[in-house]
Formats: C-alpha cells, structure tokens, sequence
C-alpha cells in the first residue's frame, strides 16, 4: 500500500514538473508585447544568404554593382550559340552547313510531331497544308504547304533542308515569329525531322 502511494506521489511530481517546464517555456516564448525581438533563432545563415542579391550594391567590385555584364563571347549555361545570321546569306550557308545531329528514331519522330503540333499546328496544320486553327478565323494568311506549296524564300517547300527548316525556327519569316526562346536546340531538330516526314505527304 505504501509502495503504492510512493509510486503514485512520483508520478505526480515528474508530471507537475514537466507541465511547470513547459508553462514557462510558452510564457518565456510569449515576450513582454514592449520589444519586436523573436528571440534566439536556429541556424540564422538558413535565412540571411551569404551571396548578394542582384540589385544590392557589392564591394567585392570595382563598380559596386553585383550584376555584372559576362564577359564578351562568352555563352550561357544550356544556350547554344547560332552563327548564322538572319539574312539570305546565312540562310544558304545554313541549307549547305546544318546537318540534323539526331539519330531518326520512333521516339524522336514521336516527340517531334507532339512539339510541332504544340508549336507550329495552329498555324501550319497537323498535317502541314496550312490550314491550323488560326488560320481558320481567317484572320491570317494561310503558310504554304509543306508538300505542295513554294516558299517566300524560293523553291519548293518539300525541298526545304534541315538547315533552311531550322533557321527558319530560330529567327522566323513573314509574320511566323522566332521560337528560339520557346523551343530548345535539341526539340528544334525533333521538329526539323517532323516537317520531313510532313514534306512527303
């Protein structure tokens, strides 16, 4: 009996203890309502960032500036760089000189057609004769087709190279606007090996 209520004397203790424990510890994390401090925080450089934000001034250069011109000639990670320009001349050199670097596969034609569609479709077509979702309001003129029609530029559009098709996606022509910045290098020539399998319809 008396081994009993010893026992049941320590449970109380400990739990009055743990409970005054944790009161004051909510009561301490309370504050005063006088001061804005939050107290001791973990791991402080979790929050404040060592690097400098772009727009803040920085020391560590000459000018004061973080955000700092790149060297000239120097390319961005995951950019390609395109040396042909956006003339007649860089289009020809681009016909003579681009070669698509992918491999034909199912899945690269697979993914090509998915991109083309995302891409070129509500204007070119699904299946490339001009007559996408767009043209359809009537709005704009109809691109040539790709099996039947001459292009702008001259020749027949089934004659189109991977060089032509691929400059044509980088820079654009007449009111097809560049998709450089929308498509990257790589899905460009998956679009390039779809608008050859449109050339033979």
């Amino acid at each position: 009996m008396i081994e009993n209520m010893l026992a049941m004397n320590k449970i109380r203790i400990i739990g009055s203890v743990c409970l005054a424990v944790a009161f004051s510890a909510v009561v301490s994390a309370c504050g005063d309502g006088k001061t804005k401090s939050t107290g001791w925080e973990f791991s402080r450089n979790m929050y404040d960032p060592i690097g400098y934000n772009p727009d803040q001034p920085n020391p560590n250069f000459a000018n004061g500036i973080t955000a700092q011109v790149p060297p000239a000639g120097t390319t961005p990670v995951g950019f390609d760089r395109y040396g042909y320009p956006h003339t007649m001349e860089g289009y020809e050199e681009a016909s003579a000189n681009l070669q698509n670097p992918l491999e034909r596969t199912q899945q690269h034609l697979e993914e090509g057609a998915i991109l083309y569609n995302r891409f070129c479709g509500p204007c070119h077509g699904e299946s490339g004769k001009g007559d996408g979702s767009i043209v359809k309001l009537e709005k704009f003129p109809p691109p040539p087709s790709f099996s039947t029609g001459n292009s702008s530029r001259g020749g027949a559009m089934k004659d189109l190279t991977d060089g032509k098709i691929y400059h044509t996606i980088y820079y654009g022509l007449n009111i097809m606007g560049s998709h450089a910045s929308q498509i990257s290098p790589e899905d460009r020539w998956k679009v390039v090996m779809h608008v050859h399998e449109l050339q033979k319809q």
